[in-house]
This record gives C-alpha cells, structure tokens and sequence, in this order.
C-alpha cells in the first residue's frame, strides 16, 4: 500500500472513530435522529389567524414514540370536556389545565395565559389536560402516533393578539422508562420573565420542542 492509500485509510478510520465515540451521548441527551418522541403541531399554523372573538379555535397535534405506546405512558383513549360527556366509559378523562392523565409526558403552552382562572397560573401553565379528544392515529414501524386535539371554546387566552404555542415531550426524569414527567407548571428557569422553549429545555425534553406563533382574531 502507497503512502497516500495508507493516509486515506487512516483518516477514514479516525472518522469512524469519531462518529462511534458521538453516537452513545447523542442517545442520551435524545438529540439528533435518535428522539424517543417527536411532536408535530397541524394546527393552529404558524402565522395563521384563528378563531373568532379569541374562542372556536382548534389545538391539533400528533406526537410520535419509535418505541411504541409503552414509551408515551398512555393509558387509553379521552373523550373529554365541560359538557355530559366528559368522563364517560370507555373513554374516560379528567379535564383541567395541568399533565394529561392519558398522555403524560406532553407540555402545552401558551404565551397569552394568564392567572386568575382556577388553575391558571400564568404562561407556565400546562394545558395539556384540557385536550378533549386523545387517541391512536397509527401503529407500525415507525412507533406509535397518538393524535390530540383540542377545541378550545372559550376566549381564555386573548382576542385580537398574537399568542406563542409551545409544546414538547418531557424527557424521562424519574428513570422508570416511561415518558410521563410533564409537570403541571413549568418554571420560569432562566427568570426572563417568559416560559418558553429555553424553560422547557432546561427542564429537560425528550423530543422537539415545536414553537408557533399566531394570531387570536
């Protein structure tokens, strides 16, 4: 072997190295390709107006887990809400602002909330628990994806104003393998005054953090 062989072998060696000595602490912070969840907003979309008067506006996500339903902690279907049928068999559910009883790992968060409201306690609030409707979209190869909307009938979070949705999957913080960690509030870490994408990573996420700003007609 020639000496410019022997020095393209070498370098294609360090560089596997490289990429081998990476891969274990790209596992475990859950960054790059190897997220245990990944969280998709369809709507409200970014820049979008919606509502009418701040109310009749819909909150749809779908969250994935590459490791199947055990990972998200889910505990079946909701059907929930303010009306008669919020807790009926086999759909059962809480409804309040706080982690969801059936998807607890999820953060929702909007800029525009404020306190006042019993259980409302300012932007760091979880709204999580106030999705009326949780269910399987899908099961394969790629995991499980649980969709989870919200029709929001109340002008709770402003009228005529730009709002900030924040959401993501909390990481593993207890160790026990299951991503239900969600707090019902999340602090204000960094003390700026806003609870945001900065508060949910230094909490600790184990997916994306999707971030939309839009406007409340």
């Amino acid at each position: 072997m020639n000496a410019r062989k022997a020095m393209r072998w070498t370098a294609v060696g360090l560089a596997l190295a490289a990429t081998a000595a990476l891969a274990p602490s790209a596992l475990a912070d859950g960054s790059g390709d190897h997220r245990p969840a990944h969280v998709d907003v369809l709507s409200p979309r970014a820049d979008a107006s919606t509502g009418i008067g701040g109310k009749d506006w819909v909150l749809d996500l779908k969250v994935r887990y590459p490791d199947g339903l055990p990972t998200a902690g889910w505990t079946g279907p909701q059907l929930t809400g303010p009306a008669g049928h919020n807790n009926v068999p086999p759909a059962a559910g809480t409804f309040s602002t706080g982690h969801d009883d059936k998807l607890p790992g999820v953060v929702v968060l909007l800029s525009t909330t404020t306190a006042g409201r019993p259980g409302f306690s300012g932007p760091g609030t979880n709204l999580a628990n106030l999705f009326n409707v949780t269910a399987i979209a899908e099961q394969g190869r790629r995991g499980a994806t649980i969709a989870d909307t919200w029709l929001v009938g109340g002008a709770f979070f402003g009228t005529a104003t730009d709002s900030v949705l924040t959401v993501a999957v909390v990481k593993d913080l207890n160790g026990n393998g299951v991503l239900d960690d969600a707090p019902d509030v999340v602090p204000d870490a960094n003390g700026d005054g806003k609870v945001d994408a900065a508060d949910l990573k230094a909490l600790g996420v184990a997916s994306n953090v999707e971030t939309v700003r839009f406007r409340l007609a």
